[in-house]
């Protein structure tokens, strides 16, 4: 765990992109507890168009995460690329908090936002770069430790945010905080970043086209899914606790805020521990393991009838939650591991894909059952994954020993 820090302080290139990850946390949780608020009850939005605006901005994220991640895979350095982000970021969050428009919210929140967060890729990719050139397990941890960063900083940010919103008649100014954290990022890329390499020697020019088949090639494609099933069972958690702790559980909204701050804080030691794990064990079992807990979690949450039940889960749910979160990275990379900005790229498409298998187990559960009844369902979903991945990764390595 130290020699993951110091590596981190002691080289620019890992450095620079670890700080402005922390910095860029905080776009994403000044904003995204305030974005229906916002939009529904402050600028009138209808739910029918509230819930297109989000659909067809997470389109617009993968599609630009994408696009630029082959992009940047063409360039010697991704900083002009991270500068121009920032620059729609301070535009795009800047815009909503000063100019209280629909239309203004609509074209920021479905263009410039979703080009904003896909600086989040582009770090992780300048990471990978550098991380190329260690050992394997050292990468791996130097990028969970860099992760649980950024879960600490995106811990850190609502509860602030929310003391100084406390007395507010609107939520934009949160929108303001989110350029402020832009505008960070900008500068710490301008100023401290020129000629730090950080995206690595250029790979040979390859086309877009010929790129894109790479992502959906059926070995590639179908590992991208198994990755967001359990991706999902993190989504569907975040739906399903809230409904839990306030009905099964005879729980208060109080609950649901303290339990989420937790879990965020408890997340960051558990991330760091499961990056050491990948030192000395496969990624693919550190990540079977880890979702086993969160099964484990998920399971015994279905059974929750008090608010004490759901805070002695506090432990299993941040060790699983930290492994659903921070190994895929790792996996997800190594899966196109010659093009970083591509095979981190496809972090925004699990997460896309992901959200929307929790979107169809949280339907097919509460149309079968109640809340708690559907955290089985999650549970029994999270076991297939496990077994599909264990069976995809068991096979790869057939594959690989000599006849």
């Amino acid at each position: 765990m130290s020699s993951s820090f110091s590596l981190i302080l002691r080289d620019n290139r890992i450095r620079i992109p670890a700080v402005t990850l922390v910095a860029l946390a905080f776009t994403y949780a000044s904003t995204a507890p305030y974005q229906s608020i916002i939009g529904i009850n402050e600028l009138g939005l209808s739910d029918g168009a509230y819930s297109a605006l989000v659909f067809f901005s997470a389109i617009v994220n993968v599609v630009t995460s994408l696009t630029l991640g082959i992009w940047s895979d063409r360039l010697k350095e991704r900083r002009p690329l991270v500068l121009s982000l920032s620059v729609a970021g301070m535009l795009g969050f800047g815009s909503i908090a000063l100019i209280h428009s629909p239309a203004i919210f609509i074209f920021s929140t479905l263009l410039l936002v979703p080009m904003s967060n896909s600086t989040y890729s582009l770090l992780f990719a300048s990471l990978r770069a550098r991380t190329n050139q260690m050992e394997r397990g050292q990468g791996a941890a130097v990028t969970a430790t860099v992760r649980a960063l950024f879960s600490g900083s995106w811990a850190l940010a609502p509860g602030l945010i929310g003391l100084y919103l406390a007395n507010s008649s609107s939520m934009t100014p949160a929108y303001g905080i989110a350029a402020i954290a832009s505008c960070i990022c900008f500068c710490l890329y301008f100023f401290f970043a020129p000629g730090n390499g950080t995206a690595g020697p250029a790979p040979d020019p390859v086309g877009f086209v010929a790129s894109l088949k790479r992502v959906f090639m059926p070995n590639v494609l179908i590992r991208v899914v198994v990755m967001a099933m359990l991706f999902g069972l993190q989504r569907l958690n975040a739906m399903l606790l809230p409904l839990i702790i306030t009905h099964a559980a005879g729980g208060s909204v109080v609950d649901v805020g303290f339990i989420a701050g937790l879990t965020a804080l408890l997340e960051m030691p558990f991330m760091m521990m499961w990056g050491m794990a990948q030192r000395r064990f496969r990624t693919a079992h550190v990540l079977a393991f880890g979702a086993l807990i969160y099964c484990a979690y998920l399971l015994l949450l279905g059974f929750a009838s008090t608010p004490w039940h759901i805070y002695a889960l506090l432990l299993l749910n941040a060790c699983g939650a930290a492994a659903i979160l921070s190994v895929p990275i790792t996996y997800l990379q190594d899966l196109i591991a010659d093009r970083p900005g591509l095979g981190t790229s496809l972090i925004s498409l699990n997460t896309f894909i992901g959200t929307g298998i929790a979107a169809g187990l949280f339907a097919l559960g509460t149309s079968l059952t109640d809340y708690s009844g559907t955290a089985f369902v999650g549970a029994s979903a999270g076991v297939a994954a496990i077994a599909a991945l264990l069976y995809l990764e068991s096979e790869r390595r057939q594959a690989r020993q000599p006849a």
